[in-house]
């Protein structure tokens, strides 16, 4: 066990990284850090160079030009015994017991045969395989397989947690499990960077996100910031004019989405208004009764990451997989 984790600022840095295969830049001049104790989402649609920077993180391949520091050494390799790594292909020694696989990974980073194996249990308990412990891991299903695998990547307590679409085939079940396991790293001050092109996960889990496109970074922040990149919008239904709304102060513009017609009532048209960064939306619906303008709906609602990946992405975004 490697006991508390380090007080470095920052476990990672990455400054200036470029991947070239033959004229393919795999990764343009990608440059970014982790806070500790994060959780970092790293995302972008498939293609967009997030597993070759990994890679690249783990020394697994090495940086055509750029540099990068991980847990305060120029290679991981220096400090591998301290990280804990789920690749995206996945897989797992069929023959093999399900607490024994843990229990392997587990010295191969360092802990003793005793200490492994009790580990390699308490981890199977905690995340419900405790009834799988002495079973083949070919007995298991594939969600389950790779949370065995999960287990594996992190028995021996690494401070710094890299994880490559770790939801990828998971049912929900088992990706509540896989979120479950993040959190729990994160509260106890790990680090944590996961790829993945699903949005859900990044917005329910992320301190801050990593956006990749076409091999080059197009945003890095908290996801606060990464919906602020979208304007705020209040939806509203009415039959009434809004002329009174567009003079508002507080309003950028206004369009109109679709009209409504109820039997036996007037037809009714839905308007989105784009709204100020400070703007109170309830200024909107005060102005709106002050006006006379019956609602038929009024609705205000902060963008989701899903829609600030299909901004600023554009049209590379049909790629991705929502779920």
């Amino acid at each position: 066990m490697n006991g508390s984790p380090t007080s470095l600022a920052s476990p990672l840095e990455v400054r200036g990284v470029t991947k070239l295969f033959g004229d393919f830049r795999a990764v343009d001049d990608v440059s970014f850090s982790l806070p500790a104790g994060s959780i970092h989402g790293f995302l972008g649609p498939n293609g967009a160079g997030k597993t070759t920077t990994i890679r690249m993180i783990l020394e697994i391949i090495k940086p055509t030009s750029g540099s990068i520091n991980v847990l305060g050494h120029a290679s991981a390799l220096e400090v591998r015994q301290r990280i804990g790594y789920l690749p995206e292909e996945k897989g797992l020694y069929k023959k093999m017991k399900c607490w024994a696989v843990i229990a392997y990974f587990a010295t191969l980073k360092g802990l003793s045969r005793k200490a492994a194996k009790q580990r390699a249990f308490e981890l199977l308990e905690r995340y419900g395989l405790k009834d799988f412990a002495t079973k083949p891991t070919e007995a298991l299903s594939k969600g389950m397989g790779q949370k065995v695998q999960m287990l594996a990547s992190i028995a021996h307590d690494p401070e710094f947690v890299i994880l490559d679409e770790p939801f990828s085939g998971l049912d929900p079940v088992n990706q509540q499990v896989m979120e479950d396991i993040i959190r729990d790293m994160a509260k106890r001050g790990r680090t944590v960077l996961f790829s993945t092109h699903v949005m859900q996960h990044a917005e329910r889990l992320c301190d801050r996100i990593l956006l990749m496109a076409k091999g080059r970074k197009i945003f890095d922040g908290t996801v606060v910031e990464a919906k602020r990149t979208i304007p705020r919008r209040v939806r509203i239904e009415t039959g009434n004019d809004i002329a009174r709304l567009r003079e508002l102060s507080e309003v950028v513009s206004i369009r109109e989405l679709e009209a409504t017609n109820v039997a036996g009532s007037p037809t009714a048209a839905h308007w989105e208004l784009e709204i100020r960064e400070n703007a109170d939306p309830q200024s909107i619906l005060q102005a709106c009764f002050a006006s006379g303008i019956r609602l038929r709906s009024f609705n205000q609602s902060d963008p989701t990451l899903h829609e600030v990946f299909m901004r600023l992405v554009g049209p590379d975004a049909k790629e991705a997989t929502f779920r």
